[in-house]
């Protein structure tokens, strides 16, 4: 009995090995180049999974084998910097001072499915808006049409009188922002896909020039049938759904998640030639906090919600697909107060980020 308790544990201890070892390679993926190893650079995904399962080791060696749990505790030391960007911890902070700004990110889905708005039946999106007290919004997948009218938004949004509108390609979908500050100048940072895109906003914020850079970076491209792949591997998780449902989701994954990585790199190129500047990158990246978009874009700027949120902070929630893939990037001459996803209005597929920043 004591060889079979002894081998059991070599046993386990093996296991545990395998899985710090792809928790080590999930929390270190950004730094892969998705150009040169799309599949490989997905590995972030997996990243919760890998960190509950080694968290549930460390609990067991501390009961069963103190000295083993030594292991997965270094292990999760190693990856303290991903853990930390996944689901930060800051419990305790400062309360905002008067003269910040709060800034507010929001993919709409089109305000809703072009929900109309009208006095009886208020559109859902436009009336968070509305009652949100941010200074500066800005706006992923501004889609009208319909009932819904872009004068409709305009004068919903009327306690904003500085605006603009991006169209993205030759279709509807754009990007907006809504300001209480003047918008002194726009440019845009065009991307071969047309369906995606970037723009750069000059905001004067009383003596100060405050750079605001709106994104909607390349989706997934996850349809319907992708969607019921991903539900059966979920609800009956067999070797041929499992095998199946990866296979086609780390495709279309490793797809977007190249062309992402091309537009970060743009992106990037752009935030070195304001360097200094007081800025503010934000939007829908569709990418999560563990990934090469993340980090490339993030390299000399805080990310607001890592500074000033708690928890996982989803901002997709549909398709039982519960990740941040929405950010708000502030340059380090800021300081960042109170940062959330609000999870209280579910008009979109996207939950709203909101922080609020010093620029003093």
């Amino acid at each position: 009995m004591i060889h079979i308790g002894k081998l059991l544990g070599y046993i386990l201890l093996g296991v545990n090995a395998v899985l710090a070892a792809l928790l080590c390679f999930s929390a270190f993926s950004p730094y892969l180049n998705p150009h040169t190893s799309p599949v490989a650079s997905c590995a972030g995904l997996f990243f919760p999974v890998l960190l509950i399962l080694n968290i549930a080791f460390l609990f067991f060696w501390v009961v069963v084998y103190r000295r083993y749990a030594l292991f997965p505790l270094a292990v999760l030391l190693v990856c303290w910097n991903s853990i930390q960007t996944y689901s930060p911890i800051n419990w305790f902070q400062q309360d905002a001072p008067e003269d910040a700004i709060k800034v507010l990110s929001y993919n709409t889905r089109a305000f809703g499915n072009l929900q109309p708005h009208t006095k009886e039946k208020p559109n859902e999106v436009l009336a968070y808006l509305q009652n949100s007290d941010a200074d500066i919004i800005c706006i992923q997948e501004y889609i009208y049409g319909g009932k819904l009218k872009k004068k409709d938004i305009d004068y919903a949004l009327r306690d904003y009188p500085y605006r603009h509108y991006y169209a993205l390609g030759k279709g509807m979908n754009g990007l907006g922002c809504y300001s209480r500050f003047p918008i002194l100048s726009t440019k845009p940072i065009p991307y071969e896909k047309t369906g995606n895109g970037s723009i750069v906003y000059y905001i004067k914020v009383k003596e100060d020039t405050l750079v605001v850079i709106n994104n909607h970076l390349e989706s997934n491209k996850i349809g319907r049938e992708d969607v019921e792949a991903y539900q059966d591997m979920v609800d009956a998780p067999n070797k041929e759904n499992v095998s199946f449902g990866m296979r086609k989701l780390l495709k279309k994954m490793a797809e977007a998640t190249a062309i992402r990585a091309k537009q970060a790199d743009i992106l990037t190129e752009t935030l070195r030639g304001l360097r200094g500047k007081k800025l503010i990158v934000c939007g829908d990246f569709n990418d999560t906090p563990i990934s090469y978009t993340h980090r490339v874009l993030g390299e000399e700027l805080q990310d607001a919600f890592v500074e000033a949120g708690n928890g996982l902070g989803i901002s997709y929630n549909r398709d039982r697909l519960y990740i941040r893939i929405d950010h708000i990037l502030a340059s380090k001459n800021l300081k960042v107060f109170e940062c959330k996803v609000d999870d209280s209005i579910k008009a979109s597929d996207h939950n709203p980020i909101w922080c609020r920043i010093s620029l003093k």
